[in-house]
């Protein structure tokens, strides 16, 4: 599997939730949590909130279902469970730290396309194209486009993820695209919507228990190591301050407000399970514009070239 020069922002957001999320609380996914009544919102109950989101996308896949390409597949476990229940599955992800751990995961179970998906090129088709909290970070023109030609004729859209609402504002909460402007831009394409879930109420805990974790945790652990510093190494400290200001006003600003909570989610966010079906009498002799917006385009060079890991 060739190496990555560069790496996106976003990719090493994802390594390093990757290694915290697996070293200091166990957990094997990436993704948000299920929430339901029986379930207290605890950080000791994260890991089975996430299985049960896991289980809450696997009981919607279509039964005419057999091959499946995971968009974003972070560290490969629900690949692994789709997998596990007979699926053939690849994976398409930029992150060579990622796959590494797919491929330790999964080996010769799963084919592995190391780049952006609006990069991919392939002559592999699937029944099934899944995107689980990747769809944010994709272009929607490029990504339907692909999503259309990558399809057996029949085939499902799957994507699970949040999106912003029209309210004209963001709130402290970022990411997702604006539900408005993915309802217009898909009917573009040849798909028929089957399935759309509202499960707001279900995913947005998960920020108060974020929200909770850093006040409790992460700040004190912050703030003891930099009083550590400066009780040891008082010139190193006052570098580091000095130094990495900006960088440590902003995490104080982004995850320590108070505001990244499940009502300022629900004010600003509505997360979707959407499953589409291609329309089979539309594909044939379709002619899509080549959409690629500027900041999919501009980026890294080598992530425009697709590397198939073993």
């Amino acid at each position: 599997m060739k190496k990555h020069k560069g790496k996106t922002s976003r990719e090493l957001g994802l390594e390093l939730a990757a290694i915290c999320g697996a070293h200091f609380f166990k957990l094997e996914h990436l993704h948000y949590g299920y929430w339901t009544p029986d379930l207290d919102i605890a950080l000791a109950n994260l890991q089975k909130a996430q299985e049960q989101y896991t289980d809450f996308l696997l009981h919607h896949i279509p039964d005419e279902v057999h091959t499946i390409l995971d968009v974003g597949c972070g560290t490969g476990h629900i690949a692994k469970k789709l997998v596990d229940k007979s699926y053939k599955v690849d994976c398409v992800s930029p992150s060579h730290f990622l796959n590494e751990r797919v491929h330790a995961l999964l080996g010769d179970k799963t084919h592995i396309f190391e780049c952006l998906y609006e990069r991919l090129e392939t002559s592999r088709k699937y029944d099934l194209i899944f995107f689980s909290e990747s769809f944010q970070y994709v272009n929607i023109d490029q990504s339907l486009k692909n999503t259309a030609e990558l399809l057996n004729a029949g085939g499902h859209l799957l994507i699970c993820d949040f999106f912003k609402v029209e309210s004209g504002k963001n709130g402290s909460i970022s990411g997702g695209h604006k539900l408005k402007k993915f309802n217009e831009l898909i009917t573009h394409y040849p798909f028929e919507l089957i399935k759309d879930i509202d499960i707001t109420p279900q995913t947005a805990p998960n920020h108060d228990l974020f929200d909770s974790t850093m006040k409790d945790v992460a700040a004190p652990a912050l703030e003891a190591s930099l009083d550590y510093l400066s009780n040891r190494y008082r010139l190193m400290a006052k570098f580091l301050r000095w130094k990495y200001k900006k960088q440590i006003e902003r995490l104080y600003t982004k995850y320590f407000n108070g505001k990244r909570t499940a009502e300022d989610f629900r004010k600003y966010k509505t997360y979707r399970f959407f499953l589409y079906k291609l329309v089979p009498s539309t594909v044939e002799g379709k002619a899509y514009p080549d959409f690629v917006r500027a900041d999919t385009a501009e980026s890294n060079e080598e992530s425009a070239l697709c590397y198939s890991a073993p």
